[in-house]
């Protein structure tokens, strides 16, 4: 039977997260190059997983797949129980759940806003575009506060391992101006998005899809 992961995805994006979970699961797997922005990748391909042509996509060993990147983590865990992407205990595991949705519906909500304005004013005009832009930064980055005062763990947000909470934060945090604007308002949770990013099967995968910039 076949056990591999088919994850489609690209530098840079929103896969890095599930790429992290499925390597520290131990998982067998094999990326498929593929993003609405690059006409040369495996659109197709894609698009047979997610009609939407977003990423990450993931089709498991028996040919179905899984879209969104929470949900694909939070099923992975619920798979790979050994794995830690969720917490065993109840309580915590709900906070984890909780976490997960939080930046979904919040963090990356706003980041596909700033990316895409055109998508929601009915303008064409580049002013009012950028003042979609604008408002939409200036609410990500209430939502990191938020989220940075509600949700706690040491050494990690999981607790004391790595698990599919850090791998999304870690992940979705590196967008839109996040990163500085949490280390002048929350210092503390900006040492703990740096602490999850030196674990070492983070630091592997980051590196591939974020390489340290040439000196």
């Amino acid at each position: 039977m076949n056990e591999e992961h088919v994850l489609f995805g690209y530098q840079g994006s929103g896969s890095a997260a599930v790429e992290c979970a499925l390597e520290l699961a131990q998982l067998p797997w094999r990326a498929v190059n593929a993003a609405s922005w690059d006409s040369k990748s495996e659109l197709d391909a894609l698009k047979a997983a997610n009609p939407l042509l977003q990423i990450p996509a993931l089709q498991w060993p028996d040919g179905s797949a899984s879209t969104e990147s929470a949900a694909i983590l939070v099923e992975l865990g619920l798979r790979h129980p050994g794995s830690g992407l969720l917490p065993a205990d109840p309580a915590q595991r709900a906070q984890s759940l909780r976490g997960l949705v939080f930046i979904a519906a919040n963090c990356y909500a706003a980041i596909g806003i700033i990316d895409y304005p055109d998508r929601w004013t009915a303008s064409e005009e580049d002013t009012e575009r950028d003042h979609v832009r604008q408002g939409a930064r200036r609410r990500l980055h209430q939502m990191w506060d938020v989220f940075a005062d509600t949700f706690h763990g040491h050494p990690y947000l999981s607790g004391a391992n790595l698990g599919a909470l850090d791998l999304l934060a870690v992940v979705v945090s590196k967008w839109s101006g996040a990163r500085p604007h949490l280390k002048r308002t929350r210092p503390a949770f900006h040492e703990t998005l740096e602490r999850i990013e030196s674990h070492p099967v983070v630091a592997k995968v980051f590196a591939k899809h974020w390489p340290p910039k040439a000196a």
